[in-house]
């Protein structure tokens, strides 16, 4: 009998390299979201869950709603894993949700306490931010004839790759609970970043360091987002941009 697994959010940036993984792996894959063409599933409403995990061995939960809804959905996914028999749930979160204050993180934070309190067998991976996402708030910044950039900001940006391939192979193990986390290869200041950004993309701008107050900013600048003693991701900022 093939190998089940489920992928929550599998129509999304981390979700579709997730399902590719796995596809590859030679097992049997469900990829789940709203936007699904065979299964339409809605986790903050309930919506065909317990159609979509039927049989599954594992689930791997990358579906984000970007705030709280993470948490009704999660609670939803749970409810229906219930009913489907507990399989392993391996869920991909942030590091720094349980240092950095943003609205965004406590929600991570809390979908991971609900996780662990399920009585599931469960996995949780903490990664660091996307290349996606620094290229984002540099392409934002660089709208601008003057490049703005927070003061003493450092990033670790890691490959959705390198995080996919984490994700398929806690799918095949047994569930471990909270896993070591992954952090990409290289830690850099906003202003490196900037630098290498400019240099591939062939703009041309000067930058400006703006101090930015509040706890927040604190945290990232103490570093709490970052995975310094796991700097184990293998693609480096300037080979995302360099394609």
């Amino acid at each position: 009998m093939r190998r089940r697994i489920v992928v929550t959010g599998g129509t999304g940036r981390l979700g579709q390299v997730v399902v590719e993984r796995l596809a590859e792996r030679g097992v049997e894959v469900q990829s789940i979201s709203r936007r699904n063409t065979t299964v339409s599933v809605d986790l903050r409403k309930g919506t065909n869950i317990d159609q979509a995990i039927a049989g599954a061995a594992t689930i791997v939960h990358c579906a984000t709603t970007n705030g709280r809804g993470d948490i009704v959905a999660t609670r939803n996914l749970i409810e229906a894993a219930k009913r489907a028999g507990g399989p392993h749930l391996v869920y991909v979160s942030i590091v720094g949700v349980d240092r950095v204050p943003m609205p965004y993180y406590r929600a991570k934070l809390a979908v991971e306490q609900e996780i662990a309190a399920s009585g599931l067998p469960w996995t949780i991976v903490r990664a660091t931010q996307f290349h996606e996402l620094v290229a984002q708030i540099l392409d934002l910044a660089a709208k601008l004839p003057i490049m703005p950039l927070p003061t003493g900001f450092r990033f670790q940006p890691i490959d959705t790759g390198d995080v996919a391939d984490r994700l398929a192979a806690l799918a095949f193990g047994p569930p471990q609970g909270r896993v070591p986390d992954l952090g990409g290869p290289q830690i850099l200041d906003i202003r490196q970043l900037a630098h290498t950004y400019l240099m591939l993309t062939g703009k041309r701008r000067k930058l400006a360091m703006v101090p930015v107050p509040g706890a927040i900013a604190r945290a990232y600048r103490e570093g709490h987002h970052l995975a310094p003693g796991q700097a184990v991701g293998r693609r480096t900022f300037e080979e995302f941009l360099a394609g």
